[in-house]
């Protein structure tokens, strides 16, 4: 990472400008915190959840024939290349099933700068996969041709029109827009980013896609738990908050493949034309014969893991104008000896601010959480990361798992820290499993020690060792670094203004007819003048000479 004069000087300017801006506005900042923790309790006039949406909803079936594509998306490749993927052919549920050839349909993209003239074409890949349940009574499924094509060479900053297909069916889709991204640089950025996690496909899915369609963004980043599909049983049907109890008897956690294709057709009108970025989350595991897990979000889903140095689709960064993602598998493995933290020390080292100032990370369970449900999850994964990121400075991480709203503040090792990243929970998207209601320092709803068990590495609960839930497994209030926490479905936007303040506003799903209606909302600020990485390193021997563990 690199310092600059360049960069000091424009931190001065944008910070005179932003704060002229914020002082008129009455929008708090960071640097107003830490902040005294605030809570809103589900309203009690909302359901805490709604049922899936049935499959012959008009939203989700299947509106195109055999080899038209379908379930149409967009992903970033780089900072000028862009993928993009859809299905065509039809997919297969039963016992004996016969996959279909890739090789049987073209993959195409033809592209230009001007509606219906395509100057260019790419060609990419295509594949199938299955997801086989050899036990009596389930059923197998098996694909349709999963597409990938790569647009290279792309201008910044320019709407580019695109037709997917094959054309010498011909089976081409219509016409399709999207816009690139600025070329990454500190006076550079997306206009708008969602940010979604736990989405599923029920009517407060709908709710949270109509709002944040309205709230017109410019990226999409997924925190994981996209379709839900494992809520299901292979037979279809309807979904189940809870399938360990409504399918006891199950010989496997199944999942209803079908799903999926009806996700990405609920999602294609966005997806079109906005690039979703995911990331994996504990539903997409669907394990299968054979110890074979995350087959469906592997083949479904390309990431730039290639163009990042990473090995794996479970783990990948990259540049959206000014701001650096990082996105990271916490149901891979994890630490600090193993391939994922090796390529991130390497992806961090490769940073820099002067062009990128802004470093965002995401992943799905959360680490900092006062809500009962994962609480302390996933410990052994912050015991292992969390002084890296500490140490480059990451600014903003966002996690879902938790169907409910959380934001912290500034804290680092569960102290309070100014340097420390604002971490932010969005998992509650509208997926079938509820909202989350109870928190953790409510009269008897600490869970135990023995709770909240994760799906993937080891189990590292531990009792405070220091401050005021010292000797304690939870707080008996909420604890000094959840700044504000709400139960309610929604997504976030965040709108970043220059090279240290970026706007983020948290989008209820019942505002979604209050125009200019929001819940919480802050600035939150850089400051890489106190938060330097020498200080950082000091800091991090200090908080491990002082762990309150």
């Amino acid at each position: 990472m690199k310092d600059s004069k360049l960069w000091m000087i424009t931190l001065t300017t944008f910070l005179i400008i932003t704060k002229m801006v914020v002082t008129e506005s009455q929008i708090p900042t960071t640097l107003d915190g830490p902040f005294k923790p605030v809570t809103h309790r589900l309203d009690p006039s909302l359901r805490k959840g709604s049922s899936d949406l049935p499959m012959d909803d008009p939203r989700i079936k299947r509106n195109v024939t055999s080899n038209f594509p379908e379930q149409i998306a967009l992903a970033i490749s780089s900072p000028t290349s862009v993928w993009v993927s859809w299905v065509t052919g039809d997919a297969q549920v039963g016992s004996n099933l016969t996959e279909l050839d890739p090789s049987s349909v073209l993959s195409e993209v033809w592209y230009g700068k001007e509606s219906g003239k395509y100057t260019s074409v790419a060609k990419g890949v295509s594949t199938v996969y299955s997801q086989l349940y050899p036990f009596k009574g389930l059923l197998n499924y098996t694909s349709g041709i999963i597409h990938h094509v790569r647009l290279k060479g792309l201008q910044p900053k320019t709407k580019y029109y695109y037709k997917c297909g094959d054309s010498s069916i011909p089976a081409m889709s219509g016409e399709n827009v999207f816009e690139t991204f600025p070329t990454p640089s500190p006076s550079s950025y997306p206009h708008r980013i969602a940010v979604i996690g736990d989405l599923g496909l029920t009517s407060n899915t709908t709710t949270t896609i109509d709002h944040l369609i309205q709230n017109d963004p410019s990226m999409i980043l997924m925190v994981g738990d996209l379709s839900y599909a494992n809520q299901y049983q292979t037979t279809g049907g309807k979904g189940v908050p809870c399938f360990s109890c409504a399918f006891p008897d199950a010989p496997i956690r199944e999942t209803y493949q079908p799903r999926w294709d009806a996700w990405g057709r609920f999602m294609e009108p966005l997806t079109s034309r906005v690039p979703m970025m995911v990331i994996e989350g504990n539903h997409e595991i669907e394990p299968q014969v054979s110890g074979i897990t995350f087959k469906s979000y592997l083949t479904r889903f390309v990431v730039p893991s290639a163009e990042s140095g990473s090995k794996s689709n479970l783990y990948y960064s990259f540049n959206a104008g000014g701001v650096h993602f990082i996105m990271l598998g916490a149901y891979v493995d994890y630490n600090s000896t193993g391939a994922q933290y090796a390529w991130l020390k390497k992806d961090l080292d490769r940073v820099d601010r002067t062009v990128t100032p802004w470093l965002v990370a995401a992943w799905h369970p959360p680490w900092y959480n006062s809500y009962s449900s994962h609480y302390q999850e996933f410990e052994c994964m912050r015991q292992e990361m969390e002084a890296i990121l500490y140490q480059y400075g990451v600014d903003i991480i966002f996690s879902g798992h938790v169907h409910a709203y959380e934001r912290m503040n500034r804290v680092y090792n569960y102290t309070l820290d100014p340097c420390g990243p604002v971490y932010i929970i969005v998992g509650d998207g509208g997926n079938i499993e509820q909202v989350d209601v109870d928190f953790a320092d409510d009269p008897g709803k600490c869970p135990s020690a023995g709770d909240n068990t994760p799906e993937f590495g080891g189990v590292c609960h531990l009792n405070f060792s220091s401050g005021p839930a010292k000797g304690q497994f939870c707080w008996n209030r909420q604890p000094d670094w959840s700044a504000y926490r709400e139960s309610s479905f929604g997504h976030g936007i965040l709108e970043v203004v220059n090279s240290t303040y970026a706007l983020w506003t948290w989008h209820r799903n019942q505002d979604v007819y209050n125009e200019d209606s929001h819940s919480d909302q802050i600035y939150i600020v850089r400051q890489p003048e106190l938060c330097s990485k020498t200080l950082k390193l000091n800091e991090v021997v200090r908080l491990m000479l002082f762990s309150p563990f």
